[in-house]
C-alpha cells in the first residue's frame, strides 16, 4: 500500500525550507515501428492500463495526486485578486472598435523613421515591421497585390518540397488575391482601414477563419465541425483590413510540443531546417520567422505560442486568461488556453494584440478583468517606469536547462537590464513546481479528452496520429479525483504566485529548457513520442497556463549552434503592459546583430 502524503495548508508552508527538485521524466523515446507497437499495446484494455499506470507511478503522478491530502478547495478556473493599475500606460477601450484600439496602440510606439526602407542594403538583417509595410503602401513603393503575388510564388515552391514541409495546411490563392485587391483599392482611394490594412497574417488551424476549414491539423475535424463564421479574434482583425493568408500548420490538435505532423508534413525551423519549430503553433511561428507574414495568431494551452516563438527567434504573447476571446476556436471551453499573437518584434505584437483583445461576455462576468492597457513607449515616463520594475528570478529553476548557453544568455540580459535601466533582480522561491506540472497536465489532458471523447467513440481515434493517441491513452486514465486534486493544487500555486507578486513585478525565466531539437528521419512518417524533450520545452511555461498569467517570449540571441534562445517574462494578472514594456527594452538591448534565418523570404521587396 502507498503511504498517504499530507500537505500543510498553504499559509503554513515555510518557503525558506523549500528544496528545488530537478525535473526527471521517465518515458521511452519512440518513433517508427516501435511507436506503432507501443500505441497498440497501451490501447489494449488491460495491458495498456497497467503500463500507463506504471509510467504514471514512476513519474510520481500517483503520489502527487491520488496519495496526497490537499487541504485547499479546488479552483476550477483562474481567480485573481484585485490588481493595482500599471503606471505609464494608455487604456484600451474593450468595447470599442478594433481599428480605434489599433490607432491608440500606434500612439504608444516610439517615433518611426521610414528611412530604413531605403537603407536596407547597408544595414544588418532585420525583419520588415508592420509600419514598414504601411509606409511602403502609402508611398506607392509596393501594393498589397504585389506582395500577395510574391507570397503565392513562395507557396508554389513549398508545394514541391520533398519531404513535405508545409507552412499552411489550407491555402486559397484566389481568395488571397481578392483580399489583396480590396486592400490595394483602399490605399489607392486613400482610405486604409488601419495601420494593419494590407498586413499579411496567418491563422493557426484550430481558429476559425473563413473560407477555410478548421481541421486542427487532423484529417477529419472539418467533417464534424463545419466553420460558419470567423472566430471573434479573426473578425476583429478583418475589420482592421488584415489579409489572411490561410490556415497554418500545427501539431495535431495541439497535443504536442515539437510541431511534428505526419498528416500534412512537419514544418521545419527556418533557422535550421533539420530541426523542429516547436509546437503546437509550429506553422504560425515559422511563417513569421521566414518573413512571409508580419504576424500570426496561435493558441497557447501549454506554451504553444511561446515555445515555437522561442525556437524560431520571434516574439510570442500569451495573454491573461480571459483577456482575449476563445469563441470560434476548436478548444474554446478549456481553462488553460488562450489565443495570442506571434510577430517578429514587440511593437507588432502590440498592434495585433490591441486589435484582438476583449473578453467574452462569460469571462467578463466571472473574471472581472481590469481595463486592458498598453505601455506608452513614446512617453519619456516609460524609461522612469522601467527603472522601477522588480524582476523575480528563481536561480535553481532558471539554471535547470539542457545547455548553459541558454541560462548564460538569459543571465546576460538580466545584467544588461540592471545596468542600463536600473531594474532590480530579486531572488524568489516557487514551491511545488512538480505539483504544478502534474496539475497542468491533468487539467489540459482531462479537458482535451472531454472535448474529443465523442469523436473517439465515433471511430475517429483511428484517424489520429500515433503520438496524439499516446497522449490520449494517458489522459483517459485520469480520474475525476485527479482533476479535482489538480484544481486544489491550482489554488495553492495561485497563492504562492500572488505572494511573490507582492515583492516583484515580473518573473523571469528562459522560455524553454533547450533550443530547437533535431527531427529524427524516422519521425516524419509516423510521428514521435519524446516526453523528455517535451519536458525541457515546457519546463518554464506551464505556470502561465495553469494560473492564467500573462507571459511573453522575446528573442535574446543564439546558442553555439546558432539556434535562437528566448527569454520569458511572466506578469501578474492583467499585467500585459508591464511585460510588453520590459520585452521592448529587452529587444532593444538584444537587437543587433540579428541572424538571418536560413529560410527567409523578402516578400515586400522595396529595395
Amino acid at each position: 500500500m502507498g503511504k498517504k502524503r499530507i500537505m500543510l495548508p498553504v499559509e503554513e508552508v515555510d518557503i525558506s525550507a523549500v528544496k528545488y527538485e530537478n525535473e526527471v521524466i521517465k518515458a521511452p523515446h519512440l518513433t517508427g515501428f516501435l511507436l506503432k507497437l507501443f500505441v497498440k499495446i497501451i490501447e489494449a484494455p488491460l495491458l495498456g492500463s497497467l503500463i500507463v499506470y506504471l509510467m504514471k507511478k514512476e513519474n510520481r503522478m500517483v503520489e502527487l495526486l491520488r496519495n496526497t491530502v490537499i487541504p485547499e478547495a479546488p479552483m476550477f478556473k483562474p481567480e485573481f485578486p484585485p490588481q493595482e493599475p500599471e503606471p505609464g500606460v494608455i487604456i484600451m477601450e474593450e468595447d470599442g472598435k478594433p481599428e480605434d484600439r489599433v490607432e491608440s496602440a500606434l500612439k504608444c510606439l516610439p517615433h518611426y523613421d521610414p528611412a530604413s526602407l531605403w537603407n536596407a542594403d547597408s544595414s544588418p538583417f532585420r525583419y520588415w515591421k508592420i509600419r514598414d509595410y504601411a509606409h511602403a503602401y502609402r508611398s506607392r513603393l509596393a501594393t498589397p497585390s504585389m506582395v500577395a503575388e510574391h507570397f503565392i510564388s513562395v507557396m508554389e515552391e513549398f508545394r514541391n518540397k520533398k519531404p513535405p514541409a508545409p507552412l499552411l495546411v489550407s491555402f486559397d490563392a484566389e481568395d488571397l488575391r481578392k483580399q489583396a485587391a480590396a486592400s490595394t483599392q483602399r490605399f489607392q482611394e486613400g482610405n486604409p482601414l488601419s495601420i494593419l490594412d494590407g498586413i499579411f497574417v496567418a491563422i493557426k488551424d484550430d481558429i476559425d477563419c473563413l473560407p477555410h476549414p478548421s481541421k486542427g491539423a487532423t484529417i477529419w475535424m472539418h467533417e464534424v465541425r463545419p466553420v460558419e463564421k470567423d472566430a471573434v479574434s479573426v473578425s476583429r482583425l478583418r475589420s482592421c483590413g488584415v489579409i489572411f493568408v490561410g490556415k497554418a500548420n500545427m501539431h495535431e490538435l495541439g497535443l504536442g510540443t515539437s510541431g511534428n505532423n505526419p498528416n500534412y508534413g512537419t514544418t521545419r525551423n527556418p533557422h535550421a531546417p533539420e530541426r523542429y519549430t516547436g509546437g503546437s503553433s509550429s506553422g504560425p511561428a515559422a511563417l513569421v520567422a521566414s518573413g512571409l507574414c508580419s504576424a500570426a495568431l496561435g493558441t497557447d494551452g501549454g506554451g504553444s505560442v511561446r515555445i515555437p516563438s522561442s525556437l524560431c527567434g520571434v516574439v510570442g504573447l500569451k495573454t491573461t486568461y480571459g483577456r482575449t476571446s476563445m469563441i470560434g476556436s476548436i478548444c474554446d471551453s478549456g481553462t488553460v488556453e488562450i489565443i495570442g499573437p506571434i510577430a517578429s518584434m514587440v511593437e507588432d505584437v502590440m498592434l495585433v494584440y490591441a486589435a484582438i483583445l476583449g473578453s467574452s461576455p462569460a469571462d467578463r462576468i466571472c473574471s472581472k478583468p481590469a481595463p486592458p492597457c498598453l505601455p506608452n513607449l513614446s512617453s519619456s515616463e516609460s524609461l522612469n517606469v522601467m527603472g522601477t520594475l522588480r524582476l523575480g528570478k528563481y536561480t535553481q529553476w532558471f539554471n535547470d536547462v539542457y545547455s548553459t548557453d541558454i541560462s548564460d544568455k538569459c543571465e546576460d540580459v538580466l545584467n544588461m537590464l540592471s545596468k542600463n535601466h536600473g531594474c532590480k533582480v530579486t531572488e524568489i522561491i516557487i514551491p511545488e513546481l512538480n505539483e504544478m506540472r502534474n496539475a497542468h497536465i491533468v487539467s489540459i489532458g482531462s479537458e482535451s479528452v472531454s472535448s474529443l471523447n465523442p469523436h473517439c467513440y465515433d471511430g475517429k481515434i483511428s484517424k489520429m496520429t500515433l503520438d496524439t493517441r499516446t497522449n490520449l491513452a494517458l489522459f483517459r486514465t485520469f480520474a475525476a479525483s485527479d482533476y479535482v486534486a489538480a484544481q486544489c493544487l491550482r489554488r495553492r500555486l495561485m497563492y504562492y504566485h500572488m505572494e511573490i507578486f507582492k515583492n516583484v513585478d515580473i518573473i523571469v525565466t528562459p522560455t524553454t529548457g533547450m533550443t530547437a531539437p533535431i527531427i529524427s528521419p524516422s519521425a516524419l512518417k509516423f510521428g514521435e513520442s519524446n516526453l523528455q524533450v517535451g519536458g525541457y520545452l515546457m519546463r518554464f511555461v506551464v505556470a502561465a497556463n495553469l494560473l492564467g498569467l500573462p507571459a511573453i517570449s522575446v528573442p535574446v540571441g543564439y546558442d553555439k549552434q546558432g539556434l535562437p534562445i528566448g527569454l520569458q517574462l511572466i506578469g501578474r494578472p492583467w499585467g500585459e503592459a508591464s511585460i510588453l514594456r520590459l520585452a521592448s527594452a529587452v529587444e532593444e538591448l538584444c537587437g543587433e546583430p540579428k541572424k538571418k534565418p536560413a529560410q527567409f523570404y523578402d516578400i515586400l521587396k522595396v529595395k
